[in-house]
């Protein structure tokens, strides 16, 4: 699959289209080299340390929600959190460091949803594949909504942050993959540009049905999810 992965590689790096997640993966962080450091300090191993970090953390993910990331300073997500600045320096150099954690964290508690959903796909027929994929999109996107549209929307837009890949390149190459083993039900086409096209548009398609139409009734996501299987499979049966 080193073709898929070149393509895959092109297309979610040097383009950069889609700063959203599909398969939500794996937001996978990238800032400004040399600039801003956002790995953390120290582990919190200890029970009471852990208690701070979580604290941090969810008064960062509270201030990004209801103030925006220009506001996130270390003293105000100190404020919030209600620990001094230096503990706060004592786990994190900067707020990058906190937003990266805080993705990190939002990522697992998406995969922890979706992940068995996720594995029953890969051995599934095609259009029921994809059916159980944009489903699973919409749930993705349906867990803590606000805060998943300030992290893939809002941060990317900042000049601290560099770049915010809410995709991660395996997810392409996975669904490459896929492909692969159903070759003979699809059109001749490069699978490293089918998969990027299916999962982006499936990911632009409930990112933007769940968060901005915040479409909620089960008749509608029943609606949202035909609609982008039919578009998906058409595309790549032609």
């Amino acid at each position: 699959m080193r073709v898929a992965q070149g393509l895959v590689y092109r297309f979610n790096v040097e383009q950069n289209t889609s700063d959203h997640s599909l398969f939500i993966l794996a937001f996978h962080t990238t800032f400004m080299a040399g600039k801003v450091s956002t790995s953390p300090r120290k582990t919190a191993s200890q029970k009471r340390s852990r208690l701070t970090v979580d604290a941090l953390l969810e008064a960062t993910a509270r201030i990004l929600v209801r103030e925006g990331f220009d506001k996130a300073s270390t003293n105000r997500i100190a404020e919030v959190a209600g620990v001094s600045v230096g503990s706060l320096y004592q786990y994190f150099p900067s707020k990058e460091a906190l937003v990266a954690a805080l993705i990190d964290r939002h990522n697992q508690e998406v995969m922890q949803a979706v992940q068995g959903e996720l594995a029953e796909a890969v051995n599934l027929p095609m259009e029921q594949a994809i059916r159980k994929l944009v489903s699973v999109a919409v749930r993705a996107h349906r867990i803590d909504p606000k805060l998943h549209r300030v992290l893939a929307e809002q941060l990317p837009r900042v000049g601290k942050l560099e770049n915010v890949e809410t995709f991660n390149r395996q997810n392409y190459v996975l669904f490459a993959n896929y492909l692969e083993r159903h070759r003979d039900e699809i059109r001749a086409v490069d699978l490293g540009l089918a998969a990027f096209v299916s999962v982006t548009s499936i990911e632009a398609l409930t990112h933007t049905a769940v968060l901005h139409h915040k479409i909620v009734s089960a008749e509608a996501t029943e609606a949202l999810v035909e609609e982008a299987t039919r578009l998906v499979v058409g595309y790549l049966t032609g």
